[in-house]
């Protein structure tokens, strides 16, 4: 595997120039004093050095080891135990946890770009701290004040981790039929009792202590969704003092063995009246947890982009490096037998393919990690509730869009390899199966298309898709340059994007089946559509930029490339989209 090399220039260039994150942060009393240009520069340099010198190294070796599980006990590979503890030492665990708790409280669309190093270097190495990272946020935003003393300090600084234990063996996304309990004892605390289901991070030695965040229900639960309350339910109990105590009635009774994330311990939790306090209110809490699967749904996202952005990197190198076979007439190399792979069209079809859904994609994350900053930290309330709408409408589009073209990536990787993308000494093949997991947990890619267009876009009868169109519209009112035809051509395609959904919406009375059956391509519609706007917003930005030239010119041409080869993929999903559930369901159970 080639070695791991940050797109520090690109990453810059997103948040200075493209989003002009500094602007914002300017207008926000909580993140003025907090962070600047030189500052958030100097963060990324530190991160880009920690990811490419400490974690990526061990990646392939941790994969091969993986785990070790005995007797409920969880041993992680070689070098995991050290790489955690500098992680903590440096304060990364706590980059955007709440200060008044030993965080540093920085933008979620500086983090955004970190977690893809984390992601980059090794997924199953990020998923320890990023499972805390998402139960900080739930705790903070949803525990008492003395549960949050008791806990976030220490789950801030990394000594302990914190996990998410939402499904059951007979549940799978359907939590509303989940049969863990919590039976109320009279000093506040509760016995939960259950057993859980791919739980990340749920046993490991990393750290002294564990926080899982545990549904349940009480013994007056209404029936499905709305009887679920959310509990923080630690390892070992916590004396008064703040020291450990004895170890609680949780452990793990078996881990899964994975198709990838090898050095992952996804583990079955066995909860046996273990002792937790109540986070939040009584049954509210799958409204709770959703602040952090939320999180995480971004996050996953953020996987499918790492793991593409650290296969370019090897597939790349091995495109320059390896000479097979003779280009046209003009690019053949008369001194050497065969020319470079990279003289090759299918080559460069595939490399090109990688590097716009890539950039697209982290252009695509940074901006929604900006709206989650603007939703928080907004001067007015007005920007508030935009930036929020827009975040409702996009989690599920980063989850899905992020991983489903990260995937294609990865593979596009391990193809260009050849026969050596198939083996595992240059690390393309570790990659496609860590980055297969991220379209399937969170909620499958899926659920997340029918969150999209059912929950979001039906629910709010197209109104919360409004934003995100008139943001587009207003780019377009522009001034165009070069880009006219581009131009031109995402206008149309803003205005079926509005046709569509309006059919849509307008057949959901008479056709109880059309939501789950074109949620999909509708998604998938929306993600070709905006990225296609930013690649026209970083092609025009670039243009007035102070980046080299061969930047610049690479961004355009890699602009072009999305318009011409990548974006007319709607052209066959808008037919399908139309196409409606007729064809879906008109076979019996024995047709299959």
């Amino acid at each position: 595997m080639a070695d791991y090399k940050v797109a520090l220039q690109d990453m810059n260039f997103l948040l200075e120039d493209v989003f002009a994150v500094a602007k914002d942060w300017e207008t926000m009393p909580e993140l003025r004093d907090m962070v600047d240009p030189e500052t958030a520069k100097a963060i990324l340099e530190e991160a880009a050095k920690l990811t490419e010198t400490l974690i990526a190294p061990n990646s392939r070796a941790a994969d091969e080891e993986g785990i070790h599980f005995s007797d409920g006990v969880v041993t992680t590979p070689k070098g995991y135990k050290e790489q955690f503890a500098e992680l903590a030492a440096g304060g990364w665990v706590g980059l955007t946890a709440p200060t008044e708790f030993g965080g540093m409280g920085l933008p979620k669309v500086l983090s955004a770009q970190y977690e893809e190093m984390m992601c980059a270097a090794d997924v199953s190495f990020s998923l320890y701290s990023g499972l805390t990272v998402g139960a900080i946020i739930t705790l903070a935003s949803h525990a008492n004040d003395e549960l949050k003393q008791r806990l976030l300090p220490k789950m801030i600084a990394g000594e302990w981790t914190g996990s998410m234990c939402l499904t059951e063996p007979h549940a799978g996304t359907d939590l509303g039929i989940i049969r863990s309990k919590a039976v109320p004892h009279d000093d506040g605390c509760y016995s939960v009792t259950g057993t859980k289901i791919f739980i990340t991070g749920g046993e490991h030695d990393l750290t002294e202590n564990i926080v899982h965040l545990v549904l349940a229900k009480l013994p007056d639960a209404p029936a499905g969704t709305r009887g679920i309350s959310l509990f923080a339910v630690p390892k070992f109990l916590i004396n008064e003092d703040g020291s450990l105590g004895e170890r609680n009635t949780v452990v793990a009774g078996s881990v899964e063995h994975k198709m990838g994330i090898h050095a992952s311990a996804t583990c079955v939790m066995n909860f046996d009246s273990a002792k937790g306090w109540l986070v939040g209110e009584p049954h509210r809490g799958l409204a709770a947890m959703f602040t952090m699967m939320n999180y995480e749904r971004l996050g996953v996202g953020i996987q499918g982009l790492g793991s593409a952005a650290r296969s370019y990197g090897t597939a790349l190198e091995y495109a320059l490096d390896r000479r097979q076979g003779r280009g046209a007439k003009a690019t053949q190399d008369k001194s050497n037998e065969a020319d470079p792979l990279l003289v090759h069209g299918d080559i460069r079809r595939m490399l090109l393919t990688m590097k716009s859904l890539i950039e697209g994609g982290r252009a695509f994350s940074t901006y929604v990690g900006k709206q989650l900053d603007l939703s928080k930290y907004a001067a007015t309330e007005a920007e508030r509730e935009q930036a929020q709408a827009l975040v409702e409408l996009l989690t599920p589009v980063a989850k899905a869009f992020l991983t489903d073209t990260g995937f294609e990536a990865t593979v596009l990787g391990q193809q260009i390899l050849g026969g050596h993308g198939y083996v595992r000494e240059w690390g393309q093949e570790q990659l496609v199966r860590d980055c297969r997991i991220a379209q399937i947990y969170e909620g499958t890619n899926g659920i997340q298309a029918l969150d999209l267009l059912g929950r979001k876009v039906a629910g709010s009868g197209g109104e919360l898709l409004k934003p995100l169109l008139a943001e587009i519209a207003g780019f377009l009112e522009g001034d165009a340059g070069q880009w006219e035809a581009q131009y031109g051509e995402l206008a149309i395609l803003l205005q079926e994007v509005e046709r569509i959904t309006g059919e849509i919406l307008g057949q959901v009375r008479s056709d109880e089946n059309i939501i789950n059956s074109v949620a999909v391509d509708y998604l998938n519609l929306v993600g070709y559509v905006s990225y296609a706007w930013l690649w026209l917003k970083m092609a025009r930005t670039a243009e007035t930029s102070d980046y080299p030239t061969s930047f610049i010119e690479s961004k355009q041409k890699t602009a072009e490339f999305y318009f011409a080869r990548i974006l007319p993929r709607v052209y066959g999903l808008m037919p399908t989209i139309e196409a409606g559930s007729k064809e879906l369901f008109a076979f019996t159970a024995e047709q299959f």
